[in-house]
C-alpha cells in the first residue's frame, strides 16, 4: 500500500463514461500530487469504472464497486470511510479542476485552521458565466448556489460563505466522519447544505477560495427541474431546517418558512408539478420525527453561539422571492 496521502479525493461515478476520463486528465495535471483518488462506482452500466487503474496507471486510484445505485449521499459516505488521507476532496465527475486546483485549497488550510472549503466553480459549456461560489443559506429554510448564472467577477480574497457546494469541496475528514458525514436518508439534493450547517453548529467555518477554480457541467444526471431533484429538494430542506436549526431561530421563522412552502406548492402547481411538490411535503412531514430524533444530538452538541450562526445566514425576509424570481425569469 502506498503511504498515507495528504488528500483523499472522492469520485462518485453513475454512468460517467461522457465526463469521468476529463475529470481524471484534469486531476492528472494536478500542481499537488500527494493525493489519492478513490472511485466510487454507484451501480454504473455504462462500463465507464472498468480498467480505470490500468489507464490511468500515474494515478493513486482505488475503485469501489456498488452492486446497485444507493445514492449519493450513501456512495460518498462510502468514499469517506475508506479515505486516508487528512483531508477528503468532493468532487463531481462533471468538474474538471484547474492544475493548481488542489495546492490552491491547501494553502486556504493553513491560512484557515478549523474550517472546510468550497471552490469556484465556472459553466463548463459558458466559461464565462459562474456556476457557483458555495451555498447561501436563508433563515426561511430555503438555500441557493451563490452567484449562480452570474458572469464572472474579480475575486481575489478568500471569504466566508455558509456552506460548500459538494460538487468540489474540501473537508478535514475526522471532522467529517465526526459529524456523520452525509445524512444518508437525504439521498441526494441539500445534502450539502445540511452537512455544512452541521460543521457550523461543530465550530467549523466554510470558506470560499476563489483561486480555486473548476469547470462545472452540472445536473447531467437528473436534470435541474426534474421530478427528482424537486422532490428531494424541497424535502429535504424541510428536513435540514427541522434538524439544524437552533430553537430560537426555529420559531421565530417557522411562519416564513411557512409562507415559504405555500409559495412553492403554488408556484409547482401551477407549472403542472403540484403532485411533485405535495409529496415531497407530506413525506417531508411523516420524516419529522425521525428529524426531531436525529436534532438532539446535533443541538446537544452546538459549539458555535447561536448570534454568530445567525449571522452567516442571508435574513432578508423577501430574498427567497426575489432570488427565485430572478432565477426563474424567461425560464420554464
Amino acid at each position: 500500500m502506498n503511504p498515507q496521502p495528504t488528500v483523499s479525493i472522492i469520485l462518485l461515478a453513475w454512468n460517467s463514461a461522457d465526463y469521468l476520463p476529463r475529470c481524471l486528465d484534469s486531476l492528472s495535471t494536478q500542481t499537488f500530487q500527494d493525493f489519492e483518488i478513490i472511485i466510487v462506482d454507484n451501480g454504473s452500466q455504462d462500463g465507464c469504472a472498468i480498467g480505470l487503474e490500468e489507464k490511468y496507471p500515474n494515478l493513486n486510484l482505488r475503485v469501489e464497486r456498488l452492486d446497485s445505485n444507493l445514492g449519493f449521499t450513501v456512495a460518498n459516505n462510502i468514499g469517506a470511510k475508506l479515505a486516508r488521507g487528512g483531508w477528503i476532496a468532493l468532487l463531481n465527475t462533471d468538474a474538471f479542476p484547474e492544475p493548481n486546483w488542489l495546492e490552491t485549497l491547501l494553502e486556504a488550510t493553513r491560512i484557515h485552521p478549523n474550517a472546510f472549503f468550497t471552490s469556484r466553480q465556472v459553466q463548463a459549456n459558458a466559461p464565462n458565466m459562474l456556476d457557483g461560489e458555495g451555498d447561501i443559506y436563508h433563515v426561511s429554510g430555503l438555500a441557493w448556489r451563490k452567484s449562480y448564472n452570474l458572469p464572472v467577477y474579480p475575486l481575489n480574497e478568500i471569504q466566508e460563505v455558509f456552506s460548500a457546494c459538494g460538487a468540489a469541496a474540501l473537508f478535514p475528514r475526522e471532522e467529517f466522519l465526526s459529524a456523520g458525514g452525509f445524512d444518508e436518508d437525504f439521498l441526494s439534493y441539500h445534502e450539502d447544505v445540511d452537512l455544512g450547517f452541521r460543521l457550523r453548529m461543530r465550530g467549523l467555518r466554510c470558506m470560499l477560495v476563489p483561486q480555486a477554480i473548476v469547470s462545472h457541467v452540472g445536473s447531467v444526471t437528473f436534470g435541474k427541474k426534474s421530478d427528482f431533484s424537486i422532490y428531494y429538494g424541497h424535502r429535504n430542506l424541510v428536513w435540514t431546517y427541522a434538524k439544524d436549526m437552533p430553537a430560537i431561530l426555529l420559531w421565530f421563522y417557522l411562519p416564513l418558512h411557512i409562507l415559504v412552502t405555500i409559495f412553492f406548492i403554488f408556484y409547482f402547481t401551477v407549472k403542472g408539478r403540484g403532485g411533485v411538490i405535495l409529496r415531497a411535503k407530506w413525506d417531508a412531514l411523516r420524516g419529522l420525527p425521525l428529524m426531531f430524533k436525529k436534532r438532539r444530538a446535533i443541538q446537544s452538541g452546538r459549539k458555535i453561539p447561536i448570534a454568530q450562526l445567525h449571522r452567516t445566514m442571508s435574513r432578508n425576509w423577501m430574498t427567497p422571492f426575489t432570488e427565485f424570481i430572478k432565477r426563474n425569469t424567461d425560464r420554464s
